[in-house]
Order: structure tokens, then C-alpha cells, then sequence
């Protein structure tokens, strides 16, 4: 699980305008202060224009790592079901912008027959929310959140990813 309290990454992926005004600076995005105008065509990804920007970022993982997600489902909802929020007693829907449902890689059995693939959802409105109120480009915050949550698939928790980012930011 991600919350908005829990993701804190950089990469870069950045979200360009759709069709800038013919007046506007070459880059409006660089600099939207030129042109408050050229902000008009940009919108928030619906959850189709969402869910390629998940299958990008993952196809952009290395190959090894994407061979060990086979059998993954990936799916984009707009925020987590009822039912999930009341399970993890999460408060407000805006709290989950990721979720794993399954049984860890190390923690599967082949002799169970019947299991349902694992899955990971990523909740589009509260990575929105998340990416509106932070300095993070969208892909960055959207990378995070699918890598914490394959991290789960791996049966990796919180506090060993949590480890694994403090011992990293260390080696910086």
C-alpha cells in the first residue's frame, strides 16, 4: 500500500501541453508564467490516458525485473473501493494511491490451485491530488507508487521498502 503520506520519489516524466496557444513560449510548461493562457488545454489524464502512462512506466523497468511480474495485473481505478478503505481503516479516499491484493511471490504455493493473479491498483485522484500538492512530475509520482506496490508483489512490506529507500538515500 501507498499513502500520501509515504511517497516521496524524483524521476522524470513530465506532462506537456495538448495544444499550446500559437503565442505562447516554445515550452509553456517550463515557463507558465510567460503565458498563463497556455495552461488552458492541460487537463488532468482521464483514467484511459492514466493507465498508459502506468503501462509506459512499467515497460520502461528493467527487463529482469518486469520478467518477475508475469501474471501481474495492473489496473487504474479513480479511488479504492468502500470495502478496502473500511478494511485498512483508512479515513479519507484521498489517504490510498496504491494498493497490492494477492499473496507475495515468496508466499505462493503451487500445489494451491485456483489462486487469483495478484494485483496491484493504482488509485488515479489521489495520485492527482498527491502530484498537485507536491513538486514531483506525474510520471515520477505514478513510477513510485507501481514499484512500491510491485515491491508487495515481491512480498516485500513497508518497513523492508521503507529500509531499502533510507539505506539508498544514504549512498547519495
Amino acid at each position: 500500500m501507498v499513502s500520501a503520506r509515504a511517497a516521496n520519489h524524483n524521476t522524470s516524466m513530465s506532462v506537456k501541453p495538448t495544444d499550446p496557444h500559437p503565442d505562447s513560449p516554445a515550452d509553456p510548461v517550463a515557463d507558465p508564467l510567460a503565458d498563463p493562457l497556455a495552461w488552458r488545454p492541460l487537463r488532468a489524464p482521464s483514467l484511459a490516458e492514466f493507465e498508459v502512462i502506468a503501462e509506459e512506466v512499467f515497460r520502461r523497468l528493467p527487463g529482469r525485473f518486469r520478467s518477475l511480474c508475469e501474471g501481474l495485473v495492473i489496473r487504474v481505478d479513480d479511488f479504492a473501493t468502500d470495502e478496502v478503505l473500511d478494511d485498512m481503516e483508512i479515513e479519507s479516499e484521498f489517504d490510498l494511491m496504491g494498493l497490492f491484493q494477492g499473496v507475495g511471490l515468496p508466499f505462493r504455493s503451487e500445489q494451491v490451485s485456483g489462486q487469483m493473479p495478484n494485483m496491484i491498483w493504482l488509485y488515479r485522484r489521489p495520485i492527482l491530488d498527491y502530484w498537485a500538492e507536491h513538486e514531483e512530475t506525474l510520471g515520477a509520482v505514478i513510477a513510485h507508487v507501481l514499484v512500491h506496490e510491485i515491491g508487495h508483489h515481491f512480498g516485500l512490506s513497508d518497513a523492508d521498502m521503507e529500509a531499502i529507500e533510507a539505506a539508498a538515500d544514504t549512498q547519495d
